[in-house]
């Protein structure tokens, strides 16, 4: 008689078996398991045969990848067939886009700002890294801007008429009855006619308007939402109005003295140096406030610390005509013997003088790249000049009646106000000078004209005029993507302070603005040899020279007097056959081209003179 097996005390019935295999769970990148082969013997029943695939090695192509990915040179995609093939991943698929997205070559071009074609001739070990480094990250800066530009949610656009129609002809209300409602609002006049005529002046994110009447009326606005944010009246001649580094101070130069406004319409500052002020300028990366007086000088008042820089006296009377070059903020005045020069804080004289009209210049405007500038004369001439070291007129159209008031858009535009009429001329591009054959846009004021300026990222032209305040809508005018870290139009409070801050610290020195803004990266050497030469006469030695030969010190009796003489000598005597052996050389070189007949034109065979 059999009996059951007794079961282990402590030890649940069924622990005691041995434990089955777990079947491993089937991944979904693994194939289903093949059916067994015919003549195989099956396995238990409930269970299936599992095969094991060999795990994909790792080629030398993989390796090559990362290695191009890790790198940090960035790779352009030039063509189509410079792009990595597909790598396989973890799961067994394959990647259709390895590597990081490519850029376009002339995109990533146009967003490079490295010169390389001025090298050091042999720098050191340490610096050439440094340089490499610094080229390295400057092409990695301009491939991911090229990649970002498809992100950017606007684009310009022009005013372009049908076959054979002239946009001159197109008129303000039919702009605004097909464009949609947002734009139209920008569109308005403000009747003003009691304290005219205005000066205006828009701050640099283009969201807030200063208007400043000839009869002291001084008010600021957010033009958008048609927000007041102050008005007052100065009950003084108002000359100009400017808004300093932001929409949060204002500074409006009366009949007397140059005052300084918050946003409230509370007086901070009374500046008595700055008397009898004509124009107003602001740098705003130097946060210098540049003015021109009735006296002939020209002052820079630092705000950021609310001292006089300097005061020049430009020696040419009345100073009426200013502006100033966006790109290296030099700043351009013109005079009555029709001579516009540039001046600049660190030097007491103009840094250049053009001849531009025959009469006084009535109006000057420089281009936002400072590439043209553009100028006005009582000779009834409109001329655009080239100011990259030519100062030659590039273009000059004779108008009816001479243009007052000048100004440069964002994008090239030029628009001129002469009387009660604005015209707007347009280029090819934005880095082409406008074309002054046939007018862009044409608009008649019901005043006079007494100040113009583009709204920055705006299609929007503000014009002061003796009846007050007129807003143009001119498509393709402006910039139409902003920075938001620089100049963000929809910043909060705590957000233009944290700028302001930062602008602070990033302050340029006024003794930096120059014409080429880019000689100051590089090295002076005609002021760096004076300087060495003045060091040399001051010590009586040079102390860079090269030091004289000193043998080392030997053992075992090898650095006795005559050994050590010995060796000295022989230094000197290899010296001086390097000096002899470079003169010889040199020598036959002069006789080479002195020998040589000399030929009017040159042949396709001197490539193979030796």
């Amino acid at each position: 008689m059999e009996t059951a097996p007794k079961s282990v005390r402590g030890v649940p019935p069924g622990k005691n078996k041995p434990q089955a295999k777990r079947k491993k769970p089937r991944r979904y990148w693994e194939e289903e398991s093949a059916p067994p082969a015919a003549g195989a013997s099956p396995g238990p029943p409930g269970k299936k045969a599992r095969t094991r695939e060999p795990r994909p090695q790792r080629s030398r192509s993989v390796h090559l990848a990362r290695a191009a990915r890790s790198s940090k040179k960035p790779q352009i995609a030039r063509n189509a067939s410079d792009r990595k093939k597909p790598r396989r991943t973890l799961s067994g698929a394959q990647d259709p886009f390895p590597g990081s997205a490519p850029a376009p070559v002339e995109v990533a071009r146009k967003f490079c700002r490295i010169d390389k074609s001025g090298k050091l001739p042999h720098p050191k070990p340490k610096t050439r890294s440094k340089l490499e480094k610094a080229e390295a990250q400057e092409e990695e800066a301009s491939v991911r801007a090229a990649r970002a530009e498809l992100l950017l949610p606007e684009d310009p656009g022009f005013l372009e008429g049908e076959d054979g129609e002239d946009t001159a002809k197109i008129l303000q209300t039919d702009i605004v009855e097909a464009v949609d409602i947002a734009s139209a609002a920008k569109h308005f006049d403000l009747n003003l006619r009691q304290f005219g005529p205005y000066r205006l002046n828009y701050s640099r994110t283009g969201r807030h308007l200063a208007l400043g009447g000839r009869r002291g009326h001084v008010a600021a606005l957010d033009w958008v939402t048609k927000k007041l944010m102050c008005e007052i009246n100065v009950m003084e001649a108002v000359r100009d109005i400017h808004f300093l580094h932001s929409e949060a101070l204002l500074a409006v130069a009366q009949n007397r003295w140059l005052y300084i406004y918050d946003n409230q319409g509370i007086e901070l500052h009374c500046i008595r140096r700055c008397d009898r002020v004509t124009r107003l300028e602001f740098l705003p990366f130097h946060f210098l406030l540049a003015t021109a007086s009735e006296t002939g000088f020209l002052t820079y008042l630092d705000v950021s610390v609310g001292k006089i820089v300097t005061a020049l006296n430009a020696r040419a009377g009345r100073l009426g005509v200013m502006t100033q070059n966006p790109y290296n903020a030099v700043i351009h005045l013109g005079h009555s013997n029709g001579t516009v020069s540039l001046w600049s804080p660190g030097v007491k004289e103009p840094l250049a003088k053009i001849l531009c009209h025959r009469g006084g210049v009535r109006a000057v405007a420089v281009e936002s790249t400072g590439t043209y500038m553009a100028t006005s004369g009582l000779d009834h001439q409109l001329k655009i000049f080239d100011l990259r070291g030519t100062f030659q007129p590039l273009s000059a159209r004779t108008l009816p009646q001479g243009a007052g008031h000048l100004a440069f858009s964002q994008r090239g535009l030029l628009v001129a106000g002469m009387g009660d009429v604005v015209n707007i001329w347009t280029g090819q591009g934005k880095a082409s000078p406008p074309s002054l054959e046939q007018p862009y846009l044409t608009h008649r004021l019901s005043g006079h004209v007494h100040g113009l300026q583009f709204c920055p990222f705006e299609d929007v032209l503000g014009v002061g005029h003796s009846g007050g305040i007129t807003s143009m809508l001119v498509p393709g005018a402006a910039e139409p993507n902003f920075d938001g870290l620089e100049n963000n139009p929809y910043r909060s409070r705590k957000q233009r302070q944290e700028w302001e801050v930062k602008a602070l610290l990033e302050k340029v020195p006024a003794e930096l603005i120059c014409l080429d803004p880019r000689a100051l990266a590089k090295v002076d050497v005609i002021t760096l040899e004076q300087q060495k030469k003045e060091r040399i006469e001051r010590l009586g030695y040079d102390p860079d020279a090269k030091a004289a030969f000193q043998p080392k010190a030997k053992q075992k009796g090898r650095s006795s007097t005559a050994s050590l003489v010995k060796r000295k000598k022989k230094v000197m005597d290899q010296e001086h056959r390097d000096k002899v052996r470079q003169s010889l050389e040199q020598q036959q070189q002069q006789q080479q081209e002195l020998a040589k007949p000399a030929r009017a034109r040159p042949s396709a065979l001197d490539r193979f003179v030796r």
